[in-house]
C-alpha cells in the first residue's frame, strides 16, 4: 500500500474519537509488540484494543483514511513473523476474549477471536466435549490466531487442523465490508470476483497442490474453493494470516472427549527411526503420534531406553480400553523398548515434556543458541524418515545443528537450528540454508509449512512448492479481498525478505557493562535477553495447571507489559534505543518491572531459563545510579542494617509498632503499605540463643554427620523459632552444628532493589567469615528458601571472580537437604496430619522440593502444598502502591487452598515471607517445617493437640 501517514498524533487523537477499546501508541505499548515468537521484529505505529465489532469497524476505518495497515494480534506466539507489523495492531486479548455459547446438541461453540484454546477446552469439557486443534502453546494461544495461522497441535492425526474443525466466520474488510463465511453456504459469499476467480482458474486449482499432505498449510488454500469441495470460503479463509480481512467472530466445531486415555511411550534409536515407525501406528486410530529426541528431555527423564521416543495417545470409554489400545500399539510397534502410562498426573507430566520442547530447543545443552526459521515443514508421513536423513545431511553440510520433533504422525517436524542471526554471513548461511532446505522439501512431496503458517520466514519461498502461477493467483485473490493492500502487508503475498527485519540486528555489537556475569549467556546482558524467544509460557492463565509460579503479576493484571515475556521485549527495545531511546533510565521499563515479585518462577518454569528478577535488579541497579532511590529500598532494600540497629531496642521498637500514629509515621517515611502490619522484631536473636545454647562445648566434626548453620536475618531477627526448631531436630538426628564465628548475610534484600554494590560488599564479607568454615566440606544449612537461593545463584552470578563463591553456592543445603544427607539414617517423629501452605517460590526455582516432600512423607504429613506465589515477595508485598496485586496473587492458590484445609491441618511455610502473608491476610499462623518436627519431637504424652503452641488463628 500507498507510504502511510507519518502524524501518528493524529492517527491516535481520531482513533480515541471512534473507537470504545484502548488506544495506546506509548513507546511502551509499541514496544511490546514489535516481536511474535519468530525471528523477526517490524515497529508498529500504536496498539488498539478493540471491545466489539464495531470497534473494529471503526479502527478499519480511520486507518483507511490514514492510509495506515493493520495487524490482527492474538497471543503473539507466531514463529514465522506473522504477529509483527507496522501501523496499527488489534489486540483482541484484551476485550474480544469470551466464548459467547457452547451448543452441546450440535456440538459447537461461538467464540471471539481473543478467546485462549484452553478456556474453549474449560466450557466444553462439562457437556463432555473439547475443542480438537490443540498446539502446545494452548494455554495462551487464541481462536483468532489458531484460525489465522490453521493452526494445528499433537491431536490432529484424530481431529484435524482448525479449519478442518470450523463451521462460520464473521470478517470485516479493511475496505469495511462485513462477510459471513459459512461451510456449505453460498460461494459468493466473499468479495466480488470471487466465483469468477476459482472459474477460470479449475485445472490450476486441480493440479497445482500436492496430494497425501494432513499438514499442507502453506499458502492459500484456494483448492477449497473447488465445486466438488463444496467451495468452503470458511475453509480457505484459515491459514491467511490476517491478510484478507479481520476475524471477528467464529463457529467451531467440538468433538466428544474420550472418557479415558492412555500413552504409549516407545523408544527407539533415533528419530529416523521413530519417524519411519510413525505412518505404521496410524491405522490403530490413535490420538496422537508425536516424536521427539533425547536432545530436548532433561536429565532423570524416566523414559524407556533409545534415542528418541513416539507419544502415542489412545482413548477409550474406559481406562481399561484406552491402555488394552496403548498396549496393542505398543506391541505393534518396532521399538527398542517402551511402557504405558494411564496415571493422569504422570501423563501431564510427559505432556509438559513435549510442549516445552519449542522454548528447549533454543538453548543448546552447550550453551549454544537455536531458532526458528525452519520450523514447522511438512511432507507425507510415509516419507518423514527418508526426509529426517536428507535433512540431517543438508545440516552437516552447512556445520549447523538442530534437533527435529513434532507431529510425525501427520509428518510435520519442528527444529530450532542453531543459526548465527548476528553477523552478516552468519545470516547470509541462513538464506542459503532456507533456499536448500525448501527445495529437499519439495523434494519429498512436502508443504513449507506444516503448522506455523509462512509468514515472513517462508513466503518468499512459495514459488519453490507451488510455481510462480499459483502463487501469482495467490496474489490475485488477496486484492480481491484487499486491494488497498492494508491487511497485514509483508506476509504471504508480495513478502518482505526472509532475512529482513530480523530482531537481532537492532541490539548492541558489543556486550553493555553490567553488574551480574550472566555465565550461561557469556557474560553478555543481550544474550541474556535474547533467551525470550515469546512462546509466553508466561501468559499462562493457570499455573496450578502446570504446577508452577510464573509469572504471578501476568495472572493478576492480565497485561502483557507485567509477563515476562513482556519485560524481556521491553529490554530488548531498550537495548535497541529505537523506540525505548533512555537506556538504563527508561521509565517504561522501570514500570513494567515495578509488578515484577522478583519470585525467580521463570528461571525455572520457563523453557529458555528467562531469569526476569536478576534482569529487574541489574536493571534498577543502573537506574538509580547516582540518583535517589525509592523510600523502599533505603527501609527494607537495606533491612539487615535496621534490624541489627534495632535489636537491642527490640521491646521498645516492638511498642512504639503499636501506636498507630508512630506506625504510620513509620510506614510513610520507609514507603511501606499503608494497609500492612510492621512485623515483631525478636526479643531475643536467634545468633544469641544459639551462643547460650551452644555455650562453651566444642562440637565433634565428624564428616558426614556435620553441618554449617547460616543464621540468616529473617531468622536472627524476625523468626528465630525456626532457628531453634531446626538446632533441635538437628540435635536429634545427631547432627553437629557450627556456627559461623561473625555476622553473615547473603545480600538479598540489597540484591532485590537493585543495591549490586552494596550487595556484593555484603557478600564479600559473608565470604571473609565462612571462609575457614569452607575447608570443612560440610553443607551450609539455610533455613530461609530465599536467602539459601541468593547464595546459589546470586552470590556466583555477582562474584564469579572470587573462587569461594563456587565453594560457597555448592555447599547450600535447604533443611531437608541437610537431614537427607548427614542422616540418612534418621527417622523423623510421624505426626500424621494433613498439610496445606505454600512452597516458597525461590524454592521452586533454584532449590526444589523433592528432599522437603519425602521428609513430609516419612513425617506422616500428607497432602500437597501450593504452587504460585504468595505475593509478599519479600519487599514487594511491603512496598507502597503494591499492596493489591500482593493480595490478588495470594489469593490465587494460597489463601483459598488454606481457607479449604479442614480442621486440625498443619500450616507449613518455610519462607518468613509466606508466613507473614498467611498472618497478615488470612490470621493463620503457618510454620517452618522445622517447627512442626520440633514440636513433635518435644510432645509429652497427655498433652492434647489444642495445647500445642503456636497452632491457629493469630491473635491480633
Amino acid at each position: 500500500m500507498a507510504e502511510h501517514t507519518r502524524d501518528t498524533g493524529e492517527l491516535a487523537r481520531a482513533l480515541r474519537a471512534a473507537v470504545g477499546g484502548e488506544v495506546d501508541f506509548s513507546p511502551a505499548a509499541r514496544a511490546l509488540t514489535t516481536m511474535d515468537a519468530s525471528n523477526y521484529r517490524r515497529v508498529p505505529a500504536g496498539v488498539v484494543a478493540p471491545r466489539d465489532a464495531d470497534d473494529v469497524a471503526a479502527v478499519l476505518e480511520v486507518c483507511r483514511h490514514h492510509g495506515v495497515p493493520v495487524v490482527p494480534r492474538g497471543a503473539g506466539t507466531s514463529i514465522a513473523g506473522q504477529a509483527t507489523g507496522t501501523g496499527v495492531v488489534l489486540d483482541f486479548t484484551r476485550h474480544m476474549n469470551k466464548i459467547l455459547d457452547v451448543t452441546p446438541e450440535e456440538r459447537t461453540a461461538r467464540v471471539q477471536p481473543g478467546v485462549v484454546q484452553a478456556r474453549l477446552q474449560d466450557a466444553a469439557r462439562p457437556h463432555g466435549l473439547l475443542f480438537g486443534p490443540d498446539p502446545s502453546t494452548h494455554s495462551r494461544c487464541t481462536l483468532g490466531g489458531m484460525i489465522g495461522n490453521n493452526a494445528c497441535g499433537s491431536h490432529s492425526v484424530a481431529w484435524g487442523t482448525t479449519a478442518d474443525n470450523v463451521h462460520a466466520l464473521s470478517v470485516l474488510t479493511y475496505a469495511g465490508t462485513r462477510h459471513r463465511l459459512a461451510r456449505g453456504g453460498p460461494p459468493d459469499s466473499g468479495p466480488a470476483g470471487l466465483t469468477d476467480l476459482v472459474d477460470r482458474n479449475l485445472a490450476l486449482l486441480r493440479t497445482g497442490y500436492p496430494e497425501g499432505l494432513p499438514r499442507r498449510i502453506s499458502g492459500y488454500a484456494l483448492d477449497a474453493l473447488l465445486p466438488e469441495k463444496g467451495a468452503d470460503l470458511a475453509r480457505a479463509f484459515c491459514g491467511s494470516e490476517g491478510t484478507l480481512a479481520v476475524l471477528t467472530e467464529a463457529t467451531v466445531r467440538l468433538v466428544a472427549a474420550p472418557a479415558a486415555r492412555a500413552l504409549a511411550v516407545i523408544g527407539h534409536p533415533d528419530e529416523s527411526a521413530a519417524a519411519e515407525a510413525a505412518a505404521g501406528l496410524l491405522p490403530y486410530a490413535p490420538l496422537t503420534v508425536e516424536g521427539m529426541a533425547e536432545d530436548l528431555v532433561p536429565a532423570g527423564h524416566g523414559l524407556p531406553r533409545g534415542g528418541a521416543w513416539l507419544f502415542v495417545e489412545t482413548g477409550g470409554d474406559s481406562p481399561a480400553q484406552a491402555r488394552d489400545r496403548a498396549e496393542r500399539i505398543l506391541r505393534a510397534a518396532d521399538a527398542l523398548d517402551g511402557t504405558v502410562v494411564d496415571d493422569p498426573a504422570a501423563v501431564r507430566a510427559l505432556w509438559r515434556l513435549r510442549e516445552d520442547a519449542s522454548g528447549t530447543a533454543t538453548r543448546r545443552a552447550d550453551g549454544g543458541e537455536a531458532w526458528p526459521g525452519w520450523e514447522d515443514c511438512a511432507v507425507p508421513p510415509a516419507r518423514l524418515g527418508a526426509y529426517l536423513r536428507d535433512f540431517r545431511a543438508l545440516l552437516a553440510q552447512h556445520g549447523l545443528r538442530g534437533t527435529p520433533y513434532g507431529h510425525f504422525g501427520d509428518g510435520c517436524v519442528h527444529v530450532r537450528i542453531d543459526f548465527d542471526l548476528l553477523s552478516k554471513d552468519g545470516v547470509r548461511r541462513f538464506r542459503a540454508f532456507s533456499e536448500q532446505v525448501a527445495a529437499l522439501v519439495v523434494a519429498h512431496g512436502g508443504s513449507l509449512s506444516g503448522e506455523h503458517g509462512d509468514g515472513q520466514a517462508r513466503a518468499e519461498l512459495l514459488p519453490k512448492m507451488y510455481g510462480d502461477e499459483l502463487v501469482g493467483l495467490f496474489g490475485r485473490f488477496k486484492d480481491l479481498w484487499d486491494p488497498a493492500g492494508g491487511m497485514n502487508p509483508g506476509m504471504l503475498v508480495r513478502p518482505d525478505p526472509l532475512d529482513a527485519n530480523l530482531r537481532f540486528a537492532v541490539l548492541p555489537a558489543r556486550p553493555v557493562d553490567v553488574a551480574f556475569g550472566y555465565p550461561q549467556d557469556g557474560g553478555d546482558f543481550a544474550g541474556a535477553v535474547r533467551r525470550c524467544v515469546g512462546v509466553a509460557k508466561c501468559r499462562t492463565e493457570d499455573a496450578a495447571a502446570g504446577g508452577g509460579v510464573m509469572c504471578p503479576s501476568y495472572r493478576v493484571t492480565g497485561e502483557e507489559q507485567h509477563s515476562t515475556r513482556g519485560r524481556a521485549r521491553l529490554l530488548h527495545e531498550m537495548l535497541a534505543g529505537e523506540i525505548v531511546t533512555d537506556g538504563w533510565r527508561s521509565t517504561e521499563v522501570r514500570d513494567a518491572l515495578d509488578l515484577c515479585l522478583s519470585c525467580k518462577g521463570c528461571r525455572s518454569d520457563c523453557p529458555v531459563g528467562v531469569d526476569m528478577a536478576t534482569y529487574k535488579a541489574e536493571f534498577l541497579h543502573h537506574h538509580y545510579a547516582g540518583r535517589r532511590r525509592p523510600a523502599a529500598h533505603y527501609a527494607m532494600g537495606r533491612l539487615p542494617r535496621w534490624l541489627r540497629a534495632a535489636a537491642p531496642l527490640a521491646p521498645l521498637v516492638n511498642a512504639a509498632a503499636r501506636v498507630r500514629p508512630l506506625a504510620a509515621l513509620a510506614k510513610r517515611l520507609a514507603g511501606v503499605a499503608p494497609e500492612r502490619d510492621l512485623p515483631r522484631l525478636a526479643p531475643e536473636t536467634f545468633r544469641r540463643w544459639l551462643r547460650d545454647h551452644m555455650g562453651d562445648r566444642a562440637e565433634v566434626l565428624e564428616q558426614g554427620r556435620t553441618a554449617v548453620l547460616w543464621p540468616d536475618t529473617f531468622t536472627d531477627h524476625l523468626s528465630p523459632s525456626a532457628g531453634r526448631a531446626a538446632v533441635r531436630v538437628m540435635e536429634a538426628a545427631g547432627i553437629g552444628i557450627v556456627l559461623p564465628p561473625g555476622r553473615v548475610c547473603c545480600g538479598l534484600t540489597y540484591v532485590s532493589t537493585g543495591q549490586l554494590d552494596l550487595a556484593r560488599k555484603v557478600m564479600r564479607h559473608a565470604l571473609d567469615v565462612v571462609e575457614p568454615l569452607l575447608d570443612l566440606d560440610v553443607p551450609v544449612v539455610v533455613l530461609e528458601p530465599s536467602c539459601a537461593a541468593t547464595l546459589r545463584t546470586d552470590l556466583p552470578e555477582l562474584l564469579g571472580d572470587d573462587p569461594r563463591t563456587a565453594r560457597l553456592a555448592g555447599s547450600v543445603r535447604t533443611f531437608a537437604q541437610a537431614l537427607q544427607e548427614c542422616a540418612p539414617d534418621w527417622e523423623p517423629p510421624v505426626i500424621g496430619r494433613p498439610v496445606a501452605g505454600q512452597t516458597h517460590c525461590h524454592q521452586h526455582a533454584v532449590l526444589g522440593d523433592a528432599a522437603e516432600r519425602r521428609l513430609r512423607e516419612r513425617a506422616g504429613l500428607h497432602g500437597a502444598l501450593s504452587g504460585g506465589c504468595c505475593g509478599l515477595a519479600g519487599n514487594f508485598g511491603f512496598e507502597k502502591g503494591h499492596y493489591e496485586v500482593s493480595v490478588a496473587c495470594a489469593e490465587e492458590q494460597l489463601l483459598p487452598a488454606v481457607r479449604a484445609a479442614a480442621s486440625g491441618t498443619e500450616l507449613l511455610a518455610d519462607g518468613f515471607s509466606c508466613r507473614t502473608q498467611l498472618e497478615q491476610l488470612a490470621g493463620r499462623r503457618a510454620r517452618h517445617l522445622a517447627e512442626v518436627l520440633a514440636e513433635a519431637l518435644d510432645e509429652r504424652p497427655g498433652r492434647g493437640r489444642d495445647e500445642r503452641p503456636d497452632r491457629g488463628p493469630v491473635t491480633k
